[in-house]
């Protein structure tokens, strides 16, 4: 995973997006930015909570908001409409557990020319359409084996059983 922001440089790209650098803002950042996974604003509320337990969910999520805006952070949205957030910066790849919902990054790296590699005649295709291609994003989706999960938290493998 890339650095995350300092808070000097998180306050700069705060105040260059027009908003205000605050406590709350930089303990959700920093909450964010070490998270094994990528956490929903619940999630986010309950760690920061440790931190400011008087904080509401309400200012986690216009945290969250003002980081998104600021690109700082990513709102991974899901097709029923749950998001994650992801404080990464730099291009990559997700897979999304459709029973749990997690979402965690991919260890493959990023590969702008992939589409071309995929279909070498779409971005002409897309181009002759009139649609520019600015940038795309990979999430792969299934189920993980809960077996396997279990046998690889365990460390043992098959031996656990």
């Amino acid at each position: 995973m890339l650095s995350a922001f300092d808070h000097d440089d998180l306050r700069s790209a705060l105040e260059t997006a027009g908003w205000r650098c605050t406590t709350q803002r930089l303990a959700v950042y920093d909450h964010l930015s070490c998270a094994e996974h990528h956490p929903t604003a619940e999630e986010v509320y309950q760690g920061v909570r440790r931190i400011i337990p008087k904080i509401s969910l309400a200012t986690v999520y216009k945290a969250l908001e003002a980081l998104v805006a600021s690109g700082v952070a990513t709102k991974l949205t899901a097709g029923d409409g749950s998001a994650r957030y992801d404080a990464r910066s730099d291009q990559h790849y997700h897979l999304r557990c459709l029973r749990s919902g997690s979402v965690h990054d991919l260890p493959t790296p990023f590969d702008p020319d992939l589409i071309a590699k995929l279909d070498p005649a779409l971005m002409q295709t897309l181009r002759q359409q009139g649609f520019q291609v600015t940038g795309y994003r990979l999430e792969l989706v299934g189920f993980y084996d809960q077996d396997a999960v279990n046998n690889a938290v365990d460390g043992e493998g098959s031996a656990a059983q």
